[in-house]
């Protein structure tokens, strides 16, 4: 039987969309995707991949440089599979990008925070690259089912994910493009001159304390002979009663108890 001519299997574990109902994507760089999208003039087919996203149909989606892969499952037993191409940046365009974004401290210590700066676009913008698709042809998308149009639902149920993904972890937008999260932020870091957490140290294992791990810590050492005796007092500061200084008093018995 053909896709689009039967339901779809359904089956369990698959990656769902979250949102039930409405517009998917909750954060704004998530709608830009889907909005850059639409844009592109695929809009009314898109829609055709929501009930598979909300299903459940796609069974696994990677991201890696460049490329977003996944499963989905029609209405035929074997899955079909779905890539959706995009051109990484090269390494001497991340590098102007990156200057920029440090050079904003704005920028980077949202970045550095894991946060999207709302005005990131204008940033690629000024170095003449997109961030978000604005032609057809930036982007390569197919689809192993017979389906002529296009994106049939499989792509579309991966573009909503995708959508998704991006609200998780908006560095994924850049890993994207060719960037993964910790060397940004490492670049970033260096650039602004901003150092490394120091690392904790590390717990030695319990097998390499078993000579010493049930034994008692030894006593703390006594204090300096010049910190013990009548120290107290003087902490204490005057204390008088009417014209007696009980201070002074006090100091040969606090001398006889500690030896002094």
């Amino acid at each position: 039987m053909a896709e689009g001519w039967g339901r779809p299997i359904r089956v369990p574990g698959g990656l769902r969309a979250r949102s039930r109902r409405g517009r998917i994507g909750r954060t704004w760089w998530s709608q830009r995707f889907i909005a850059a999208l639409e844009e592109l003039g695929i809009g009314g087919r898109l829609q055709r991949g929501r009930t598979y996203a909300r299903g459940g149909q796609v069974l696994s989606m990677t991201l890696t440089r460049g490329v977003v892969i996944a499963l989905v499952q029609g209405s035929v037993p074997e899955p079909y599979r779905v890539r959706i191409g995009i051109r990484a940046f090269s390494e001497a365009e991340w590098r102007r990008v990156e200057q920029v974004l440090a050079e904003q401290a704005g920028y980077a210590a949202k970045l550095l925070a894991g946060r999207m700066p709302t005005d990131v676009e204008d940033v690629f913008a000024a170095e003449g690259l997109r961030l978000f698709p604005t032609d057809l042809h930036q982007l390569g998308m197919d689809c192993t089912c017979p389906d002529w149009a296009f994106p049939c639902k499989h792509l579309a149920a991966t573009c909503y994910l995708l959508a998704e993904s991006f609200d998780e972890d908006p560095f994924r937008i850049f890993a994207w493009r060719g960037r993964e999260r910790a060397e940004l932020l490492a670049r970033l870091r260096a650039l602004r001159g901003v150092a490394e957490e120091p690392a904790a140290p590390p717990v030695p294992a319990l097998a390499d304390r078993l000579d010493s791990f049930w034994t008692a810590p030894g006593a703390p050492a006594p204090p300096p002979a010049e910190d013990t005796g009548d120290w107290a007092l003087d902490e204490l500061g005057p204390l008088r009663s009417g014209a007696h200084d009980l201070t002074e008093l006090l100091r040969p018995a606090y001398r006889a108890m500690t030896g002094r």
